[in-house]
Formats: structure tokens, C-alpha cells, sequence
């Protein structure tokens, strides 16, 4: 559908909706304006089953989605879009299953013959506890896992109906559940698209099937800037996508961009005084590793940061292609190998698991994206049972996060909002887990106080943006 200025929300007469048009933002709205029932409690009017066979019905003036087996992702879409709202409903589930609203959606045909895709607002019915974290359908993976805000773990009743709230203005996405603010998103793209409700693919669970998901009170509002800048602080930690841009919070709590997303400046080759005249290019905001014939520091060679890091929080969000190899070192002394190969630091591994031969060699998987390189394997599991998974990777042509935190001798690491490594150096045990890996040559490997940050040129396509680095 699109943009026509001319179209606005009709008049709401007698408790019936009319029409509802809200894709075009061109004029503002009043905050005042009265709530807009999307659901008259009747039937599906102004709804569509996109995607999938569970069926939805009407009863006791709720929607209820029946869970259905053989069927993928089923969801009931508004017929009109939006861009700025508030959105309100309430939600309750049968035990086991996992659902969610979607907002900003779309179903096209020249996206995977029509799959839905865009933000959803979780709903789940796990130990996990991410019932209001926001999940990218289809797309992007998990934009904000609870990990980033546990205290919001139990605010979902399960059970029993829940209150759900979003607000969406722009970039920022903020979600309440039960009156818990739970996640405080900042995107990197702003879109217009459908709400859906879901009805969850059951699998081979045949006991699920025949279980229900209920909506009701559903309405919304459109938003404005004054909606946002009247909540003040909100009690859920802001995690931010804007491509090599500090938010104000980010610049006051002593954020730096690592990379400016358009020049070298601050970098330079690991064996080179200046940057490297090929194997990497600065495009639409990315640095990129340039294919070659995937050797190990053969092309371009690595390039470092021209400062040293000690105590720091170091973000970098990436993409790998198939089969590539990669990573980002940390510690790294330039001096240490002056001969072929990389230069010599920890290194948080960037690789394609189920293509690169290097997921399986190694010791027990720690050359696996993630993993402290051929030291320590990557496992979400370790510091969360609950999770479904072992680690969250996004495919190819998506974008990945890593996070890095070192506190002294404490260093972690985090692939998509969830600690996947963590270790302490400086003592035995350290030690002796270098002196069973590739690094068992290099005296005192990984003990240096402080050292460049490397991202790796290992002859495969890989690019970066959006590196930025608190130091502590």
C-alpha cells in the first residue's frame, strides 16, 4: 500500500471502526487523540491470515489462534500498515507454547515468496524468560534477548492474561509487559507494515497441537515525539543499532566510535605504518575484508587500532559469507610475529560453523564462531541452562554482534546480546589452557596489560560497522 496523504483514521462511530488508514505519517497526530479499537470483539473484520493453516476464531470477544500441526508460522495481519503508535493488548496462553505480536511487518511477494517478516514482541511460555524481548522475524534474529535486561525476566504471568505495551516512534521501540519495561530498542531502519498476531509452528510436537493463544482489548494510537520524551528514564537498559552513531546516552556514559564509518583514520596495517593499499574498501558505512584466495594474512593483510586497550566494553557488529573466516584480536602485540600469518592477541573467532573446515578441528569446537580461538568454545549454555540453544548466529547478509568486555584479568565474550565465553587469565589454569593450543610458542601469550585491537584479513569476505569501545 502506498503513502497517500490524503487518507487518515476515520471517525470511530457507535464502537465501530470504519476505516483505519495509517501508513502515511505526513501530517502529526495530537497525543490527546482517543484510543482506536483494531478488534470490535465480533469477529476478524479488518483482519487476514497471512502465512501458515492455524486457524483463528472469535469467542467471548477474544481472537484465539489455534496451534496446528504441519504448519509453519501462521498469522492473523491487520489490512492496514503503521508506522508511529502505541500499541496495547493482552495476551494468554496455553502452557508450552510461544507466540507473539508483530509490528512494522510485511509479507511480499518478492521476499521468500511471501513470508512474513519484521519485529515481533515475544511471548513464550519458557524457563528462558524472554516474554517481551524483540525478536526480528524471517529477518535480522533476536534484536533484544532479556539477557540484556534479566530483572524483566519475570514479569510474564504464565497462564493467566498479560498486559502488553509498545511504543514505537521512529527508531525507538520500547515494550512493557505487565507494567515492566522489558525492552528499550533503538533500530537501525525505520518501517511501516502490519501488527499480526501469531500462532507458532509446533514442529513434530503433536501434544501442542489444538492449544490456544487469546488477544483481546487490542487498540492503539498513533505516536509522537512528546510520547517518547515524556517517559524520562525507563528502567530497561537501551541497546542501540544506529550504524556508526553514538546516541547521546552513549557519548555521556564515555562511548567512543572505534571506526568513523568513512575514512582509516586510527587504523592501520598490523606489520604496515599506514593502511593497507588493498584486500580492504570503505563503502555505504562498511569496512570491508575483500575475498582473495583464503590465506591467513595474505591479501591486505590485519589491520589494527593505532591505540592500545586495557580495561574497555568493545562492540562490532559484522556480516561473514559463506565459509568465511575471520575475527576480532584483542591484546594484540604487533611485535610478536614479524613472518607470515596473523598477528599474535586473543582472538573472538568469526566463522562460517557449517561451511569452514576450521569448526571442526581445534579442541571440543573452540574455533567456532564466537569461541575464544582455539582456547575456549562458545556456549551460551554455560551461563544460561535455559537457553534452547548453545548460541544465536544470524545468517548470511545479516548482521552480527559482538561484544567484548575485559575488567582486568576477566574477560568476556558476547554473540548477540548472550555471554558465550568467559575466562580469567594470569593464573594456572589459564596457563596451561595456552599451553595446549597454537599459542603454547608465544611467552607470556594473552598476560599483557593492554594491546591493539585487530580485525583479521583471512582471505574470505567478512565486513564490519558500528565498532565502538567504552574504556573502563
Amino acid at each position: 500500500m502506498e503513502n497517500q496523504p490524503g487518507k487518515l483514521f476515520s471517525i470511530v462511530k457507535h464502537g465501530i471502526l470504519l476505516s483505519l488508514f495509517a501508513v502515511s505519517q505526513l501530517f502529526p497526530f495530537s497525543g490527546n487523540q482517543d484510543w482506536i479499537s483494531l478488534f470490535n470483539g465480533k469477529d476478524l473484520r479488518g483482519w487476514k491470515v497471512v502465512n501458515g493453516t492455524a486457524p483463528y476464531k472469535v469467542e467471548n470477544g477474544e481472537i484465539v489462534g489455534i496451534s496446528a500441526s504441519k504448519s509453519p508460522n501462521s498469522f492473523l495481519a491487520t489490512k492496514e500498515l503503521y508506522k508511529n503508535f502505541i500499541l496495547e493488548y493482552e495476551m494468554k496462553m496455553d502452557e508450552g507454547l510461544n507466540s507473539g505480536v508483530q509490528i512494522r511487518s510485511q509479507s511480499l511477494p518478492t521476499y521468500q515468496n511471501g513470508r512474513v517478516h519484521g519485529t515481533q514482541i515475544e511471548c513464550e511460555d519458557t524457563k528462558r524468560g524472554w516474554c517481551g524481548g524483540i525478536y526480528d522475524e524471517g529477518r535480522k534474529g533476536w534484536r533484544y534477548p532479556l539477557e540484556f535486561n534479566p530483572k524483566a525476566k519475570s514479569a510474564y504471568k504464565m497462564g493467566e492474561w498479560n498486559t502488553f505495551k509498545v511504543i514505537a516512534f521512529e527508531n525507538r521501540i520500547i515494550v512493557w509487559v505487565n507494567n515492566i519495561a522489558a525492552s528499550n530498542l533503538i533500530e537501525d531502519a525505520v518501517e511501516t507494515g502490519f501488527f499480526a498476531l501469531q500462532v507458532h509452528a509446533i514442529g513434530n510436537k503433536e501434544e501442542l497441537a489444538g492449544k490456544l493463544v487469546r488477544w483481546r482489548n487490542i487498540r492503539m494510537k498513533p505516536a509522537t515525539a512528546n510520547d517518547i520524551n515524556s517517559l524520562g528514564n525507563i528502567d530497561a537498559p537501551v541497546v542501540s543499532y544506529l550504524p556508526n552513531e553514538l546516541t547521546e546516552s552513549e557519548k555521556s556514559d564515555g562511548w567512543k566510535l572505534l571506526w568513523d564509518g568513512k575514512t582509516t583514520t586510527g587504523w592501520r596495517g598490523a606489520k604496515l605504518t599506514t593502511f593497507p593499499d588493498k584486500g580492504w574498501q570503505i563503502s555505504d558505512g562498511v569496512l570491508q575484508v575483500l575475498p582473495s584466495n583464503g590465506g591467513e594474512s595474505s591479501n591486505g593483510g590485519d589491520i589494527v587500532t593505532e591505540k592500545k586497550y586495557k580495561n574497555f566494553i568493545l562492540e562490532a557488529d559484522f556480516i561473514f559469507s559463506k565459509g568465511a573466516n575471520s575475527g576480532i584480536k584483542y591484546f594484540v602485540d604487533t611485535e610478536l610475529n614479524k613472518g607470515a600469518g596473523s598477528s599474535i592477541g586473543c582472538e573472538f573467532q568469526i566463522l562460517d560453523d557449517d561451511v569452514h573446515p576450521d569448526a571442526k578441528l581445534g579442541v571440543n569446537g573452540n574455533r567456532t564462531m564466537g569461541s575464544l580461538y582455539d582456547l575456549i568454545k562458545a556456549n551460551g549454555l554455560e551461563f544460561n541452562p535455559n537457553l534452547p540453544r548453545e548460541k544465536y548466529v544470524n545468517g548470511y547478509d545479516q548482521w552480527n554482534r559482538a561484544q567484548i568486555v575485559v575488567q582486568g584479568n576477566l574477560v568476556q565474550h558476547f554473540l548477540n546480546g548472550i555471554k558465550v565465553v568467559e575466562y580469567t587469565r594470569n593464573t594456572q589454569q589459564w596457563r596451561a589452557l595456552v599451553a595446549y593450543s597454537k599459542y603454547k610458542d608465544w611467552p607470556g601469550f594473552g598476560d599483557q596489560d593492554s594491546g591493539n585491537i585487530m580485525l583479521q584479513d583471512h582471505g574470505t569476505e567478512v565486513k564490519f560497522r558500528s565498532m565502538k569501545i567504552k574504556e573502563l
